[in-house]
């Protein structure tokens, strides 16, 4: 099989701002910094091959040397891999990546993915699952639309929140990430256009390469979704579906109001166009519930809805649903099995236990979530008063933050160097775009939150300071 290759123009998109005038920094060593930080959060995908050199040094606008020398590192760190014939191929160092443990941190702490840890209840619930599962034994195992208990508690979670739901209409999936990787399987094709958020859940924009699909964002504006805008997206450019974040967006941290919902229900019906809407944060809030589901104002049926336990419960459980009409789902299952053949008994009567059991528990984490997300945000105001944010989610997982300069992806790359990954705001949009941003969770406890801070600030202090000074020096 032939190795992917990664153009030049593609790879100078998703190095965004790489290149700062950074005298301290030299400019082999911040193109490094950016490859790796691509390797690291998988937007150059492994085994992947690069640009030659000349190639890259041409459409960089820097010298081959230089080019030669940042990759020389990455070899070195073993992230890239020499072959004959193919140039430099994307890895990950063996045994993982090396860095410098960080005192009341683990060796590496990712503060760019937002999930939680188990709690108590998972345990409970795989000891309940095992003692139920005996009676699915005598079976093979291979249920590709789920158990019917399940698809029956999920079926009536949505009634409950004002969509008339039934068994039929759920099909249970490996995650919500795998269920978007089908429904795209379904109603689309290589070349076809997928309207979006921008930003967006990064994984959905990975979701809609991997299907050769083009991703057509929809910028968010200071209130919220641009209906018009989407309205006219979906006008010009005839996508096959438009993939949305309703409650609590991943990363913006908005939740939808009513009218809204409304109105996308609407531009679905005339226009023909099949939303996806992914509810992965439907059950984070915390002080009020989001509104009714987007599909409960579709009488059409052009919206198919994601639903995960991933975020509710655990990620551990890689565990989603689809909801749409029965004969969507028929569609679905028809066509799963060249992916798989369903998803796992223990985990799925885990989930059962989870779901009758969430009142007595998800009130819990929300208020933990509540008070982790004011703890980090005092701590941003105090530690980075120059960093702003526009919105205060009122569920959800993470801060969506704008910085006063784009230097988002050096500043990543720069917070790797001491073994804190973050999330660049590149990563969550298309061409580049969201160099002013970062995603900040708050999943951690506010300890471990309050010490990262800690060790990032003179990384952002330093970078700030030392691009000034030079601006002022080229300036006089």
């Amino acid at each position: 099989m032939s190795q992917r290759r990664t153009g030049s123009s593609s790879l100078i998109k998703l190095l965004g701002n790489w290149h700062q005038d950074l005298p301290r920094t030299p400019v082999y060593r911040q193109l490094a910094d950016g490859l790796r930080l691509l390797i690291l959060d998988g937007r150059l995908p492994l085994d992947s091959r690069l640009p030659g050199e000349r190639e890259l040094a041409t459409a960089l606008g820097i010298s081959r040397t230089t080019v030669a020398t940042a990759l020389a590192q990455l070899r070195e760190e073993g992230y890239l891999a020499s072959r004959q014939g193919s140039g430099s191929v994307t890895m990950l160092p063996e045994g993982g990546q090396t860095v410098s443990p960080l005192p009341g941190l683990a060796a590496t702490l990712d503060l760019s993915t937002a999930a939680l840890v188990a709690g108590p209840e998972i345990h409970q619930a795989y000891a309940n699952a095992l003692i139920a599962l005996p009676e699915h034994l005598g079976s093979t195992g291979y249920d590709q639309q789920g158990l019917p208990e399940l698809r029956r508690v999920i079926a009536q979670r949505y009634a409950d929140r004002g969509l008339s739901t039934n068994a039929d209409q759920i099909m249970i999936v490996n995650g919500a990430q795998s269920g978007f990787g089908l429904i795209l399987r379904l109603l689309t094709g290589p070349g076809d256009r997928v309207v979006l958020d921008n930003p967006t859940y990064p994984m959905a924009l990975t979701a809609i390469k991997g299907a050769s699909c083009r991703a057509v964002p929809v910028s968010l504006t200071e209130e919220g979704w641009d209906t018009d805008g989407l309205a006219a997206t979906i006008a010009q450019t005839s996508p096959r579906l438009a993939y949305l974040l309703a409650d609590f967006h991943n990363p913006s941290g908005r939740c939808m109001d009513v009218a809204t919902r409304a109105l996308i229900a609407e531009i679905a019906a005339r226009t023909r166009t099949t939303i996806v809407v992914d509810e992965t944060m439907v059950d984070l809030w915390y002080d009020v519930p989001p509104p009714p589901p987007l599909a409960a104002f579709d009488d059409a049926d052009r919206i198919i809805t994601l639903g995960s336990a991933g975020k509710s419960f655990w990620g551990g459980l890689r565990l989603g649903w689809i909801r749409a009409s029965a004969r969507t789902i028929a569609s679905l299952i028809q066509i799963r099995d060249s992916l798989d053949l369903g998803s796992p008994i223990l985990e799925q009567l885990a989930a059962i236990n989870l779901i009758n059991d969430a009142d007595n528990f998800l009130p819990e984490r929300r208020e933990m979530l509540r008070l982790r997300r004011d703890a980090c945000g005092e701590a941003i105001k105090e530690l980075f008063p120059d960093w702003k944010i526009s919105v205060v989610p009122q569920g959800g997982l993470s801060w969506w933050i704008e910085l006063p300069k784009p230097l988002a992806t050096v500043f990543a790359a720069s917070a790797e160097s001491i073994g804190i990954r973050i999330g660049a705001g590149p990563r969550f949009g298309t061409e580049g775009a969201f160099e002013r941003y970062l995603r900040l969770p708050f999943t951690l406890e506010p300890t471990q939150t309050r010490i990262a801070l800690e060790r990032l600030k003179p990384i952002w202090d330093n970078l700030v300071q030392t691009r000034s000074e030079y601006i002022r020096r080229t300036v006089v």
